[in-house]
């Protein structure tokens, strides 16, 4: 549980990169933001008439996309490490309201030892109100695997984990 009384701490981020959730570079993408606080990696984000599936609730994949990149960045924040997602299952408890402010959170539930981590994922109102849950496996990658990854992006990357508090 998220303890309010925990500082929103952003989380720097990378410029310039064409991310659909997360890129500054892409103008139709969401361009989510991060902080950490506690435990958690959250982003708060309201979204509109271009995220409708039916109306006047946002669309299904728009929400997977929010849970997925939330999780990813808890894990790189505090793994600090490369990562995809091996599979993710998600529960949409109520329709995601347009126009709302909401916040996706993500924290680490567990990791083995052969580089599996899996993550909770949510999305909740601005009264914790629970609208989706997520649950995801991720993998840790070291940087060599990553071959479709320019070196340019990798020390990017690299350089960003330095960065993070």
């Amino acid at each position: 549980m998220l303890n309010e009384t925990d500082p929103k701490v952003p989380i720097q981020k990378l410029q310039g990169h064409h991310c659909f959730a997360c890129g500054t570079d892409n103008p139709i993408g969401l361009n989510m933001q991060f902080y950490h606080r506690g435990d958690m990696v959250c982003s708060d984000i309201t979204l509109g008439k271009n995220h409708e599936g039916w109306e006047n609730m946002v669309h299904g994949g728009i929400i997977s996309t929010l849970l997925d990149e939330v999780m990813s960045w808890t894990v790189l924040y505090f793994k600090r490490t490369f990562l995809v997602t091996r599979k993710m299952n998600i529960k949409y408890i109520r329709p995601v309201p347009l126009d709302v402010p909401l916040t996706a959170r993500g924290k680490i539930l567990n990791e083995t030892d052969n580089a599996k981590i899996d993550v909770r994922g949510e999305i909740v109102d601005s009264e914790n109100k629970l609208f989706v849950r997520s649950r995801a496996e991720f993998i840790m990658l070291d940087e060599k695997r990553l071959t479709s990854v320019s070196k340019g992006m990798k020390q990017e990357m690299m350089d960003m984990f330095d960065r993070f508090e």
